[in-house]
């Protein structure tokens, strides 16, 4: 966010006081396009090998590439604008990046503080523990559900509905049956349980 704000400054400077910059030559627009290719390949190679290994740490890293290949876009738009007299889109570009680069450093940043603070997990994975919960053979019912993130991990507590006439053996089955399909799942380091009988 500093680096995305440094950035917006000196460009806001040279958009309100322009300075007219050294000639600039047909080889800088073609390392920003093959950086654009690169880094557009490193984003899908890393985010591929970051869901394989669930790691959000990877996730934001593959972003980083990604901002990079917008960044050499914007930043070869504005050299083709240079290349065709028109300097100013030298500090619009400049601009555009900031604002690129800050917005991706924010973004992450309330990421990691919010998995810092234990939330709980999204929508989706939470109905995904709702339906292996309710397909899980003896449950009756269930209760009280909670998650949250644990780093990469997720922790779940749950109150399972089980017959009240079956064995305390048959109630603690039914609720390692069910843990052991929510871990299979989803990235999840523990299922706490407690069987109510109904």
């Amino acid at each position: 966010m500093a680096v995305g704000a440094g950035m917006l400054f000196k460009a806001g400077e040279k958009i309100i006081d322009p300075v007219p910059a050294g000639q600039i030559q047909i080889l800088a627009l073609y390392v920003a396009l093959a950086s654009l290719v690169a880094k557009e390949l490193l984003f899908r190679y890393m985010l591929a090998v970051a869901k394989q290994v669930r790691s959000s740490m990877l996730v934001a890293n593959a972003w980083h590439a990604r901002s990079d290949a917008a960044s050499s876009l914007v930043v070869s738009i504005g050299i083709v604008g240079a290349l065709l007299g028109h300097p100013i889109f030298d500090a619009i570009g400049a601009l555009v990046v900031g604002l690129m680069v800050a917005k991706m450093g924010w973004k992450f940043g309330w990421d990691a503080l919010h998995d810092l603070m234990d939330r709980a997990i999204s929508e989706e994975e939470h109905m995904q523990i709702v339906k292996i919960i309710q397909s899980t053979d003896g449950v009756r019912g269930f209760h009280d559900l909670r998650t949250r993130k644990m780093g990469d991990m997720i922790l779940v507590d749950v109150h399972i509905d089980v017959d009240a006439n079956a064995s305390v053996q048959v109630g603690h089955d039914i609720a390692l049956r069910a843990g052991n399909q929510i871990k299979k799942e989803l990235p999840v380091l523990n299922v706490m349980t407690h069987i109510d009988p109904v």
